[in-house]
C-alpha cells in the first residue's frame, strides 16, 4: 500500500474506499500521490498508470542486469589475491593454476608439491580416499592406508581400522555382511566431497590442513533400513614430509559447520543408487 493510499490522498469528493485492495483479494495495489487531483482509479487514469508501471519495472530489471554484470565482471583480469585479504579468507582454497598432482599410488593421487598448496590438495584428497566405500573391503582399506599414512605410523593404523571395519555388529548396523557386502539389490554409499581446506599450520616438513566437507552415507535399495544421507564434518590433518610425498601422521574429526537444509524432495533409493554409479568422484587439486 502506498503513502497515498493510506491517507486518502487522491478526489476528496469520492468517499474513502473500506477495502484497501486487500481484504478478500490477497493482492495489493501501489498508488502515488496524484499532483493533478485525479483519484487514481478511473477509467481514464489507467493507460497512464500501466506505462508507469512499466517503466519501473523496465528500470528495475535495468538495474539487476548491471548489477549482474558487475558482480562478474574481471573474472580473467587478475587472479592474485586482493591486498590485505584477512587471514581465513577463500584465497587459500582459490584455484592457482599450478598442476600440485605428478602420479597416482593405485587410485590415490601422489606426488604432491612441497608447499602450501600441495598439503592442502593431499589433505583433501586423502579426506575422500579415507571416507569412501573401499575401507569397508579389507584388500582395499590396506591400500589406502599405506597410500595415505606416513610409514612410521601405517602399521598401527592399519590395526585400529581393522578392529573398526571389521567388528560384525558394527557393520550389521549399516546393513553389510561381516565381509563388507551389501544384501543383493542394494548399493552401499559412501562418499566424501571436501567444500574447502584451510592450512592451519605450515613447515618445511611438517603441516596441519583442515578440510571442510559433506559426506554422503547409508545403502541405496528398496527396502533399506538406513537410507543414504548427508552429513557435514571438518577433518584437521596432521601431514609429514615422507620419502618425497605428504603423508598423514595423524587427524581429528568434528561436526560442521552444517548449512540449513533447502525443501528438496528426496531422490529415490533407485535414483540416488544410480547417481552414485554413473557420477565418479574427483581428485580436488589448486
Amino acid at each position: 500500500m502506498s503513502f497515498g493510499d493510506e491517507h486518502g490522498y487522491g478526489d476528496p469528493a469520492r468517499p474513502a474506499r473500506t477495502d484497501d485492495g486487500f481484504g478478500g483479494t490477497g493482492q495489493t495495489r501501489t498508488r502515488l500521490p496524484d499532483a493533478r487531483g485525479g483519484d487514481g482509479y478511473g477509467g481514464g487514469r489507467r493507460p497512464a498508470r500501466g506505462s508507469r508501471s512499466l517503466i519501473m519495472v523496465v528500470g528495475v530489471v535495468v538495474l539487476l542486469l548491471a548489477a549482474i554484470a558487475f558482480a562478474n565482471r574481471g573474472g580473467g583480469e587478475d587472479p592474485t589475491p586482493r591486498a590485505g585479504a584477512p587471514d581465513g579468507a577463500s584465497n587459500p582454497t582459490a584455484a592457482s593454476g599450478v598442476k600440485p598432482v605428478t602420479g597416482k599410488n593405485g587410485t590415490i593421487p601422489a606426488g604432491f608439491a612441497r608447499d602450501e598448496q600441495g598439503a592442502a590438495s593431499a589433505a583433501a584428497n586423502y579426506a575422500v580416499a579415507l571416507g569412501s566405500d573401499g575401507m569397508y573391503y579389507k584388500v582395499q582399506r590396506d591400500a589406502i592406508v599405506d597410500a595415505v599414512y606416513a610409514p612410521a605410523v601405517a602399521t598401527a593404523r592399519r590395526g585400529d581400522l581393522d578392529k573398526v571395519y571389521s567388528n560384525a555388529d558394527f557393520l550389521t548396523s549399516i546393513g553389510l555382511s561381516a565381509d563388507g557386502r551389501p544384501p543383493a539389490g542394494m548399493t552401499f554409499i559412501s562418499r566424501t566431497n571436501p567444500v574447502g581446506s584451510k592450512v592451519e599450520k605450515f613447515g618445511a616438513d611438517s603441516a596441519t590442513v583442515s578440510v571442510w566437507y559433506s559426506a554422503l552415507f547409508g545403502m541405496a535399495g528398496e527396502g533399506s533400513t538406513n537410507p543414504v544421507s548427508e552429513s557435514w564434518f571438518t577433518n584437521t590433518f596432521e601431514l609429514t614430509w615422507v620419502d618425497g610425498d605428504w603423508k598423514v601422521s595423524d587427524f581429528t574429526q568434528k561436526d560442521g559447520p552444517v548449512p540449513v537444509g533447502r525443501d528438496q524432495a528426496a531422490s529415490s533409493a533407485q535414483e540416488m543408487a544410480d547417481a552414485v554409479q554413473q557420477f565418479g568422484g574427483f581428485t580436488y587439486a589448486r
